[in-house]
């Protein structure tokens, strides 16, 4: 992993564990003594700050309205060691940001990036200009699947458009919520099967999440995985993931 680097994470459906995912790498990646920071980058429904328990200040929205800097807004979460810049829920004004608003956001990001090892940028569900657009910006995307049908066909849209806006770019897929890690390769096979037959190229597997029920029991409390379960399936899983990164 390079110094500075940003992961986009995206599923184009909602409700896979996205946000939850980007906060147990992010805390991964700092137990691997990686420098961490994680953008609430989803601009309508943000919540990564709800499910770590934490009542931020500043966010996202006073940054984008220039009333803070990103500096400003970036709260320390000393359970998991990683900064997080919070997001404002069901605020218009974020989901509905202009393109030159987006590109001053970015580089003011990506300045911030230099002072980390890596950045996350959790992205909201959809296909929206913004979102499409950080995840062309990001050095890498991580497109999050689940075996269901919705979710697949949404992770190829993020695939196929990401491939139109970043041909270069460098994608891979992460495989949450699996009965088993043999149910999760068939998951993976499916869309790269599609990807290579309508893309003419497929991302690599990053990484197979297996379901567990100690990851509702860890949102439900507000706290993270890796401490109250530490050697959970999950949390064993995310761990790979985070070491392959």
């Amino acid at each position: 992993m390079t110094h500075g680097q940003t992961i986009a994470i995206a599923s184009g459906k909602g409700g896979v564990g996205k946000t939850w995912f980007a906060i147990t790498l992010a805390h991964a990646l700092t137990r691997l003594g990686r420098r961490a920071m994680l953008f609430d980058a989803d601009l309508g429904l943000a919540n990564v700050d709800i499910q770590l328990g934490l009542t931020p200040r500043l966010d996202l929205a006073t940054v984008i309205s220039g009333k803070a800097t990103l500096a400003d807004a970036t709260l320390h979460c000393a359970d998991g060691g990683f900064d997080i810049v919070a997001g404002r829920s069901g605020s218009g004004l974020l989901s509905a940001i202009d393109p030159a608003t987006l590109e001053r956001t970015l580089a003011a990001l990506q300045i911030a990036a230099a002072r980390y090892d890596v950045v996350l940028l959790d992205l909201g569900a959809g296909l929206e200009r913004a979102v499409r657009r950080m995840s062309a910006w990001a050095n890498r995307l991580l497109v999050l699947a689940t075996e269901e049908p919705t979710s697949l066909t949404d992770a190829y849209a993020v695939l196929k458009l990401y491939a139109a806006d970043r041909p270069d770019g460098k994608a891979r897929i992460v495989v949450n919520q699996a009965s088993t890690r043999t149910a999760g390769e068939r998951t993976f096979a499916t869309l790269e099967r599609a990807c290579q037959t309508f893309l003419g190229r497929a991302p690599a597997l990053a990484g197979i999440i297996r379901r567990d029920e100690r990851v509702g029991d860890a949102i439900r409390r507000q706290t993270l995985l890796l401490s109250r379960h530490p050697n959970a399936p999950a949390a064993v899983d995310i761990e790979a993931i985070a070491r392959s990164l």
